[in-house]
């Protein structure tokens, strides 16, 4: 090897460490769980926006669904405004409502995380495991390095159960 040859592979193995280092840097640096961290800075700014993220907190789920059909009203193309209405549902127990805000979500942004471990959750209540496993393959391409949402959705399909079958306990 040439003492150019030389010097260029080590400034390309220098290279690749920076941009690793960088990227865990800046990746751990930022909050993963989808309901502590926005897509959208800007939604922040609404007051019912504010006041869903809010009644979330406190588990109030007609209250979120409530502040976040306000907010949608001025800002229907926010995906993290659809997540959490696709939150409040599920955990209200309306997965029909659930599901079309998550589908929602997921068609204005693809890469949402929290969309796709949040309906790989409403597909386990579903019992659709196929669909869930499906979001979190999707989550594995999004995630280059773990993220809550990814290993959130892993827990929760390792812990299905399935609906039981008639004549079994």
């Amino acid at each position: 090897m040439v003492a150019s040859e030389r010097a260029s592979a080590s400034s390309r193995r220098w290279a690749v460490r920076f941009i690793v280092v960088t990227a865990l840097a800046t990746c751990t640096a930022l909050p993963c769980h989808a309901v502590e961290s926005d897509t959208d800075p800007q939604a922040a700014a609404d007051p019912d926006y504010a006041a869903g993220r809010k009644a979330i907190e406190a588990r109030n789920w007609n209250a979120a669904i409530k502040s976040f059909s306000a907010a949608a009203l001025r800002a229907p193309d926010n995906a993290d405004i659809q997540n959490y209405l696709g939150y409040a549902h599920r955990k209200a127990g309306q997965l029909d409502l659930a599901f079309r805000h998550y589908i929602r979500a997921l068609e204005l942004n693809p890469r949402h995380r929290g969309a796709h471990e949040y309906i790989g959750e409403a597909y386990l209540m579903a019992d659709d495991l196929a669909s869930a496993r499906k979001h979190l393959e999707e989550l594995r391409k999004i995630c280059l390095l773990p993220c809550e949402e990814l290993n959130d959705l892993e827990k929760a399909i390792a812990g299905y159960r399935g609906k039981p079958r008639r004549g079994t306990r």
